[in-house]
């Protein structure tokens, strides 16, 4: 990466001279396109079972799956590839299990599943150690036995009715509905051995997520889990589904292998300068405030109290691996620069914040090579910096000490929670969807933990969550700059246009807010005797209400619209990359995403159109009234 020509006079002073670590480099800033904040996975063919070890016929390679969610265990396919399915064998009854060709040690895995109605199932880390596969859907108190949780041991020896020990419960139920496709991260690491064999340390699952939500955390096992494949523990073991409880799918298996090695810092020097610039140059004409050795990188360095200061480190970085690095710059509102050897690997001299990433990939050989790394805080009253990189066989680490964010995190003991007791409670507030701050939102929690929010200037239903209601601090923190309320819990988002619209046609381009020559007045919320809102507005002529229940079973929304005019309206029900009709009449958004479900309204004809590259699920409402009501599920 060639030097800024602003900052050429800068860094002649400030680096060293050394062998230039790579020809590419790539950085996230403001002007530059986003780049991911990963470094790729390895992957697992389903072109075919050739990357498996195969013993029994319920293992399939299909194109698509399908799980009727009146039926139980029944999983259907039809051909393809990129689907790896258990379809159970119900005449010969060899069900087993299956195992991938490589074997593993520390790994990070993501991949997607998709559980049957009451169907059960299994990943197994190294052949021995399993997180569940299990329908979960609507299970208040999930137990180790629930999806996601961390399985429980046995041991005959304990003594009739105590053989189980050591499970783990995931924090929250994060599952979906059966048929559904969920996604896993997870992180394991494997247990560890001296030379002759003893172990010195015991297996951790250092992160379990399952659709977006940490549901485990630093969990050890002490030894390999009821049914494993292997009831010894070694270095390294290979992946196991289980296939003799029941049908299940995967898709999408991703991977890295890490070995334990890790980038490191060593002969640094920091120098503290006063400075009242927002940017990074001449730091030749700044008063030095200390000049001294150091050992870690941290904010925390600055010294005063609201004050405004660059840190300025130098020092050698030891790269244990050759290839390719990915090195992630977070700012509490300050600027930074970091150049290894003669390059400039990020570079984010100004004003950043947090969400606002800088990202640099760099090819580096082993060895030592000579870095600078600066940061800027031009802001009195904000403080703290992270250093990330991840490298060849090298899982994420940070580089920063672990107090340099401390100052920019929320920490629990000061979050403002709002929570649900046994009454329905509403928040207006500012709220993000997607990459934009919504302003006339309000969010409804209910004591079942089901809780959604609303745009009351469009129209729109935003997201729905189970879980905690709403976490607050943004409104109060730091002055409540950001005003902002964040759900507690597991979430589906939803398109964000407004719901209802008057169309000339079908075809037309359904619009992203209201148009200007559409008459929208919104008339707020009613609150009912049950302590539930109606939303009411009007639009050309036409009343609308909208409200929402909880559904009796499992985890779903009850939407109900009254609509009320003299000219056909349209309402925009749903927005994905696919939306198809499924054989039991309801409609699956993404695949993954959510069903809507049009039980007991047979004379209703929604249709799916393409607009824009995204399918959308619309209904046309003839002029005159009534009443629509529909299941939103998950």
């Amino acid at each position: 990466m060639k030097i800024p020509l602003f900052l050429s006079g800068l860094l002649l002073i400030i680096i060293s001279c050394g062998d230039r670590p790579s020809k590419e480099t790539a950085t996230t800033t403001e002007e530059s396109p986003k780049i991911k904040d990963y470094l790729p996975f390895s992957e697992l063919s389903l072109d075919d079972l050739s990357g498996f070890k195969v013993e029994t016929p319920n293992w399939k390679i299909v194109g698509d799956v399908y799980a009727d969610r009146s039926l139980d265990k029944t999983l259907t396919f039809s051909p393809g590839k990129g689907i790896l399915a258990n379809i159970p064998e119900k005449e010969t009854k060899k069900n087993g299990h299956i195992f991938t060709n490589f074997d593993h040690g520390d790994i990070e895995i993501e991949v997607d599943v998709m559980m049957p109605v009451n169907s059960n199932s299994g990943i197994y880390f190294q052949g021995r150690y399993e997180v569940q596969l299990l329908d979960s859907w609507g299970v208040k108190e999930p137990t180790s036995g629930d999806m996601g949780g961390i399985y429980q041991r046995w041991d005959d020896a304990r003594g009739k009715g105590n053989e189980n020990f050591e499970g783990h419960s995931p924090k929250i139920n994060a599952s979906k509905s059966p048929g559904l496709w969920q996604h896993f991260k997870i992180i394991f690491h494997a247990p560890k051995f001296d030379d002759s064999g003893h172990k010195t340390k015991n297996a951790v699952f250092q992160e379990v997520w399952l659709n977006g939500v940490l549901i485990q955390e630093n969990v050890e096992v002490t030894g390999p889990t009821r049914s494993s494949a292997f009831q010894d523990e070694k270095a390294t073991g290979p992946l196991m589904i289980q296939g003799d409880h029941g049908p299940v799918a995967l898709k999408n298996i991703m991977y890295k292998k890490y070995v334990d090695k890790k980038l490191t810092l060593t002969d640094m020097y920091m120098t503290e300068y006063e400075s009242n610039s927002d940017t990074i140059a001449g730091l030749d004409t700044l008063s030095v405030v200390r000049d001294i050795k150091a050992d870690s990188i941290s904010a925390k360095m600055v010294t005063g109290d609201r004050v405004k200061r660059i840190l300025k480190y130098n020092g050698q970085m030891v790269i244990p691996n050759a290839g390719k690095y990915l090195f992630n710059i977070g700012l509490n509102h300050g600027g930074a620069l970091l150049l290894i050897g003669n390059d400039t690997v990020v570079d984010l001299n100004g004003s950043f914040s947090l969400d606002e990433p800088g990202i640099g990939v760099v090819e580096l050989d082993k060895g030592t090579l000579p870095f600078t790394f600066i940061y800027n805080k031009h802001n009195p009253w904000n403080t703290g910096f992270r250093i990330d990189v991840e490298g060849p066989e090298m899982q994420k680490m940070p580089l920063h000490a672990k107090n340099s964010l401390s100052a920019a995190k929320k920490g629990s003991d000061n979050d403002v929670l709002i929570t649900v007791a046994e009454e329905t409670i509403t928040q207006r507030g500012y709220m993000m969807h997607g990459d934009e701050k919504r302003t006339h939102c309000i969010a409804v929690g209910s004591p079942e933990r089901i809780n959604y929010s609303y745009d009351l200037s469009r129209g729109a239903l935003l997201q729905v969550w189970q879980g905690d209601f709403l976490d607050v601090t943004q409104m109060w923190h730091s002055r409540g700059n950001s005003q902002l309320a964040e759900p507690k819990g597991f979430s589906v988002s939803f398109h964000g246009d407004p719901d209802f619209m008057t169309l000339e046609n079908k075809d037309m381009v359904w619009p992203d807010s209201i148009p200007s020559n559409i008459r929208f007045k919104p008339l707020g919320y009613e609150m009912r005797d049950n302590g539930l809102p109606v939303f009411l507005h009007q639009e050309e002529g036409t009343s609308v209400s909208n409200s929402f229940k909880i559904s009796e079973n499992g985890r779903g929304l009850e939407r109900s619209i009254g609509i009320s005019g003299n000219e056909d309206i349209w309402h925009k029900i749903a927005e994905g990359e696919s939306i198809k009709k499924l054989e039991d009449g309801t409609f699956i958004v993404n695949d993954e995403s959510y069903f809507i479900d049009f039980s007991g309204n047979s004379d209703l004809n929604p249709i799916i159109r393409q607009s824009n590259g995204k399918d959308e699920l619309l209904l046309k409402i003839p002029a005159g009234g009534g009443n629509i009501t529909y299941n939103i599920i998950w």
